[in-house]
C-alpha cells in the first residue's frame, strides 16, 4: 500500500522499529521501562533544497537521536518526520 505523505524540502518520514520486549538473557521488559527506539526505516523522502541534496532513500534503515523529529500517527501507524541532518547513520 502506497503512503500518501510526501515530506517537503529536506525532511524524511521514518517508521520506527518496534521497541525490544525482551533482553538478551530472556527477561521481559515492562511497557513502563521500554526505551524509545532510535532505529527506523525511511518510508518517504523530500526533494531536498538547492543547497542540500538528499542522501537517504526509501527503504534505508537509519539511526537517529532519541529526541529527534516530530511524532505523528497516520492511518493507525506511528511515524517520525525529521530533517535529514537529524539522522546519524544509515545501516
Amino acid at each position: 500500500m502506497a503512503l500518501n505523505i510526501k515530506p517537503l524540502s529536506d525532511r524524511v518520514l521514518i517508521e520506527p522499529v518496534a521497541a525490544e520486549t525482551q533482553t538478551a538473557s530472556g527477561i521481559f521488559i515492562p511497557d513502563t521501562a521500554k526505551e524509545k527506539p532510535q532505529k527506523g526505516i525511511v518510508v518517504a523522502v523530500g526533494n531536498g533544497t538547492k543547497d542540500h541534496e538528499m542522501t537517504v532513500k526509501v527503504g534505508d534503515t537509519v539511526l537517529y537521536g532519541k529526541y529527534a523529529g516530530t511524532e505523528l500517527k497516520f492511518e493507525g501507524k506511528d511515524y517520525l518526520i525529521m530533517k535529514e541532518e537529524e539522522i546519524f547513520a544509515v545501516l
